[in-house]
């Protein structure tokens, strides 16, 4: 279960291979700096900062928020076999998926990103949706979630490991926590009676969560408001996922709840 909770400070990127997955990328960088896609497309996400990409004849610039909770934001999308530039003072997460396809460039502005208010009473939260089904991509899925403190987030718990559209469709995920505070925490569980998993464990700013089956959902400490970035990919371009059936009755439970007020945090 611990090569599933990789904690703030062990880890600089995470590989299919290291993963045991098929396509899933995911690492974050501090700007200035180059690299190039390989055999992946990828999506810049500016996590806070300014900075400028040069790749594929262009060149863009990027960011506007301090961090996480201060915008909405930035991102690029890359297509593989791609050498790129990184240059300015930005902290950005690097979200890749290993595709067949060549695609182009694509400018992701905060005013591009669709947001979502989900769930209800504490369990609503912001989606912000930066590359979704729709996006012209071949596997990789990217949203940002931010959950006001005392509210439950990905709930009711549900999983995407089981290929049976269009209910629910296999995507590899991680999950990248940030909070604006040292001391905040939330609490992350993540279980698979057909797996034999069940993980509940105390998640910081920092760590990174791979989910590769299993039913998962996520609570913020009261007082504390949390951010996280989840990056998927599969071979089928939804977001589909089956709750856990023991526990897919609260959504009918939210038609009599209004949204928290609070949401959205990030207008």
């Amino acid at each position: 279960m611990s090569e599933l909770l990789l904690r703030a400070g062990s880890w600089d990127q995470v590989t299919p291979e290291a993963a045991g997955w098929h396509y899933l990328h995911f690492g974050v960088r501090r700007a200035p700096f180059a690299s190039q896609t390989g055999d992946q497309e990828v999506a810049l996400v500016v996590l806070g900062g300014l900075c400028r990409v040069d790749a594929a004849g262009g060149s863009w610039d990027l960011g506007g928020r301090d961090e996480v909770f201060g915008g909405m934001p930035w991102a690029l999308y890359l297509p593989r076999d791609t050498p790129y530039e990184v240059a300015g003072d930005a902290e950005v997460a690097i979200c890749g998926a290993v595709c067949e396809s060549r695609l182009e460039p694509v400018l992701i502005r905060p005013e591009d990103v669709e947001i979502e208010v989900r769930g209800a009473g504490n369990a609503t939260r912001q989606i912000n949706h930066i590359v979704k089904p729709e996006f012209p991509a071949e596997r990789l899925l990217v949203v940002e979630v931010f959950t006001p403190s005392g509210n439950w987030s990905s709930y009711p718990p549900h999983k995407h490991d089981e290929d049976r559209p269009p209910g629910e469709v296999v995507l590899e995920e991680t999950y990248y926590f940030r909070t604006a505070h040292p001391e905040a925490f939330a609490v992350q569980r993540l279980y698979s009676p057909r797996h034999g998993l069940d993980l509940t464990a105390t998640v910081r700013d920092g760590d990174l969560l791979l989910v590769p089956y299993g039913y998962h959902t996520t609570a913020a400490a009261h007082g504390y408001d949390l951010y996280y970035l989840n990056a998927l990919a599969g071979d089928r371009r939804s977001m589909a996922a089956a709750d856990d059936p023991a526990l897919a009755w609260i959504r009918a439970a939210w038609d009599g709840l209004e949204p928290d007020s609070r949401v959205p945090l990030v207008p």
